[in-house]
Parts: structure tokens; C-alpha cells; sequence
């Protein structure tokens, strides 16, 4: 029995299995995201929004409704920025994390590396985003 995402196209029960699995998986990602700043938490629930909104309109719905990951979602979305001191704590936190991990957890030369890389990276990213007054969970 073949059922219909969001844009009407039919797609098959083991696809649609599959994308919520995956959509779960990231919403999952999404919430250690919110207490360990090595992992963005915004751009993870839009991978799951995607794939929820290719696959089960329930899912989907309670993403975006959901009272504490609809926000991140919605502001997304409408292009609200991040208040300055929400930046602060993230961009200190980050470096903190991955200064730490590089120094005392890996002892690979290239791997400490990819995680500079990756910091600097979200910085620039954080740092871009359009800072905000207040913010509200």
C-alpha cells in the first residue's frame, strides 16, 4: 500500500519507514545538540522536518508544533536571528568543548584538525546568523 507525503507523491511503506527512522534519528542528534554545542541543534531539526514532511504528516506536525523544537524550527524559518548573548555562551561553549576534545581526547594530528575546522566553521555560522534582542523557549 503505497501512502502520500506532503507534496502528494505516493511512496512505499518501506520508504516511508525509513525516512521517519532517520527524521527520529536526527531529532535525537537535535536534543544532545541542545546541551553539547560541538552539534548544532537548528540545522539537524530541519533534516528532520524535511524528512517528516516527505513521510508522515503526524510527525511532521508535532516537529513543528512541539513546544520546545517548533521554535528552533519556526525562527529558522522566518529568518529571527539568535540574541548576542546566546551567541556568546555557544561560541565559548564550542571552543571550550573542542579545545578540551583536541587536547586531551585525540591524539591524531588530522583529527584534531577536522575539529578546528568544524568550530571555526559553526562560528562563522553562529556569528553570521542575525543577532536577536530576546529570546524565549
Amino acid at each position: 500500500m503505497n501512502n502520500l507525503n506532503k507534496s502528494g507523491q505516493s511512496i512505499s511503506k518501506p520508504v516511508q519507514i525509513l525516512l521517519i527512522t532517520t527524521g527520529t534519528f536526527f531529532v535525537g542528534v537535535s536534543i544532545v545538540g541542545i546541551f553539547m554545542p560541538i552539534l548544532p541543534t537548528t540545522p539537524f531539526l530541519l533534516i528532520s522536518a524535511a524528512l517528516y514532511a516527505r513521510s508522515s504528516k503526524r510527525f511532521y506536525n508535532w516537529l513543528i508544533n512541539n513546544r520546545i523544537f517548533g521554535k528552533f524550527i519556526k525562527d529558522y524559518r522566518e529568518g529571527k536571528g539568535i540574541p548576542l548573548r546566546l551567541k556568546i555562551i555557544t561560541i565559548t561553549l564550542l571552543w571550550i568543548t573542542i579545545g578540551c576534545s583536541a587536547v586531551f581526547a585525540v591524539d591524531i594530528l588530522w583529527v584534531r584538525i577536522v575539529l578546528v575546522i568544524i568550530a571555526a566553521g559553526v562560528t562563522v555560522h553562529i556569528i553570521r546568523t542575525r543577532p536577536r534582542k530576546k529570546y524565549q523557549l
